[in-house]
């Protein structure tokens, strides 16, 4: 069963606009990166505490703290970095979720010019994913990784390599299936490597080429190169029960995030909506 969700942030940055376009949409879920331009991280207690009434209110939940905790280089200070996740942990407490999305690192310094060499660097990263699935077990939430661009698991073989390395059922996999085209690699291959790792789906798609070939934003779910019917299908032969967190990108994205728009939205979701039917899925 697919249970949709929403990086509402694409939307609008107004948490009202966010959630009354969501419930146009039937939308009862949030995966929570921010709200007025403010990651979810960086909020203040007063401004969690104000989000959390609204949320009540709309009776909207959350499925997952949308964290960019592993979004930093390999080489920058851990600690600092760890007292993140454990922010992000209290946050799972005050909005009732166990679920917190996560990262595995960019190059050293933040390189753009990196080679992809990431032999040097590959020991130290399982190292941190392993200490953050330990926080995360002791904590009883679960970690999504990301398949993020220029991340160390921003490869079907890396994914695999930190999630068979970590073997923790508290860190799983959140499979984009645009984030792969977008960094050059099949997205099928990508579901087939990790699948059996796989527990969270993000939803938007990519047209090969990314930037350079004149592709600056996310498509119609269905309309790319993602394949996503491929991954949901299957999914469903394999009793998939989760959720289904639209991230369209519809008007452009980066490192922080994408815009869609509340006029775009709505189509998105009902694209998506479409695939889970003709795939014989069912929704929650």
């Amino acid at each position: 069963m697919f249970i949709v969700s929403a990086f509402a942030d694409e939307i609008s940055p107004d948490p009202r606009e966010q959630l009354a376009v969501l419930k146009a949409c039937n939308v009862r879920y949030i995966e929570f990166r921010s709200i007025h331009k403010t990651n979810v991280l960086a909020l203040s207690d007063e401004q969690i505490k104000e989000f959390k009434k609204l949320l009540d209110g709309e009776g909207v939940k959350l499925s997952a703290i949308g964290s960019p905790v592993g979004k930093v280089a390999i080489d920058s200070p851990f600690e600092p970095h760890l007292d993140k996740l454990k922010r992000a942990v209290e946050l799972c407490g005050v909005f009732g979720t166990p679920h917190i999305r996560v990262f595995s690192y960019y190059p050293p310094g933040n390189d753009p010019n990196f080679d992809g060499n990431w032999a040097l660097y590959r020991d130290e990263v399982i190292r941190r994913m392993r200490a953050k699935a330990d926080l995360a077990a002791k904590a009883k939430v679960t970690l999504f990784h990301e398949n993020e661009h220029r991340i160390y698991g921003d490869s079907p073989d890396r994914v695999l390599d930190v999630m068979s390395s970590v073997n923790s059922p508290a860190l799983r996999a959140a499979y984009d299936a645009a984030n792969f085209v977008f960094c050059g690699y099949d997205p099928v291959e990508g579901w087939e490597k990790t699948k059996s790792f796989t527990a969270h789906f993000h939803i938007k798609d990519w047209k090969h080429g990314g930037p350079a070939a004149g592709h600056e934003h996310g498509v119609i779910a269905g309309t790319g190169d993602g394949k996503i019917p491929h991954s949901i299908r299957d999914a469903v032969k394999l009793g998939y029960n989760g959720f289904a967190v639209m991230e369209p990108h519809l008007r452009g994205g980066g490192p922080t995030g994408g815009v869609t728009g509340s006029d775009l939205f709505p189509y998105a979701v009902e694209a998506f909506r479409k695939i889970l039917r003709d795939c014989g899925a069912q929704e929650g």
